[in-house]
């Protein structure tokens, strides 16, 4: 199985995230996400060994326990990009540091704690609460993507965040499918 943990966002506001996505529509060599399946990752775990799901759901208990977040307003808004405006590999709409930024980085550290010390490996990176809009295969569109990260700042809409979930992702020629595994109540 191929696991990561994600706060997913509701179908309603899929019209949101492909209106933020039209901003980018010139530019050549993105790879759009599929708008009806945008979430946040709060850490991804890779090919797992079915077996272990209990571990990874007891862990992910655990983890909502110590983070000590009670449901909470998610709101997206704003781009960003990965790694860095001068080579960029993800394009991305961020949570408002007053919409949740907070809740959802206490969140992830708590899973992240737990389910390292089940062995698996965390980012090398430090965790940006965030949506993924596309992926940039090439920089053919890079000035474009620049360009609108720099002068935009839309608001994709809020929800209200009361569980987290463990998904699996099946990749697929047409892109990945996620499936709900199990959902963890805040």
């Amino acid at each position: 199985m191929r696991l990561f943990v994600s706060i997913d966002l509701p179908d309603r506001l899929a019209d949101a995230v492909a209106a933020a996505q039209e901003r980018f529509a010139g530019a050549e060599g993105l790879r759009f996400v599929d708008p009806e399946q945008a979430h946040l990752t709060l850490f991804f775990l890779g090919e797992v060994d079915p077996g272990r799901r209990d571990e990874i759901e007891a862990a992910l208990d655990r983890a909502i326990d110590g983070a000590g977040v009670e449901p909470f307003e998610l709101r997206v808004g704003g781009f960003g990009v990965f790694p860095a405006m001068d080579y960029i590999s993800v394009v991305w709409a961020g949570v408002r540091e007053d919409g949740g930024a907070a809740e959802t980085t206490r969140l992830a550290a708590a899973v992240e704690d737990e389910l390292t010390a089940l062995g698996f490996e965390a980012d090398d990176h430090d965790f940006t609460p965030h949506v993924t809009l596309a992926r940039m295969d090439d920089a053919r569109g890079k000035a474009l993507v620049q360009d609108v990260v720099r002068d935009a700042d839309p608001d994709l809409g809020a929800v209200t965040v009361e569980e987290i979930r463990l998904t699996e992702s099946t990749l697929r020629d047409d892109g990945p499918e996620y499936e709900t595994v199990a959902s963890f109540p805040l």
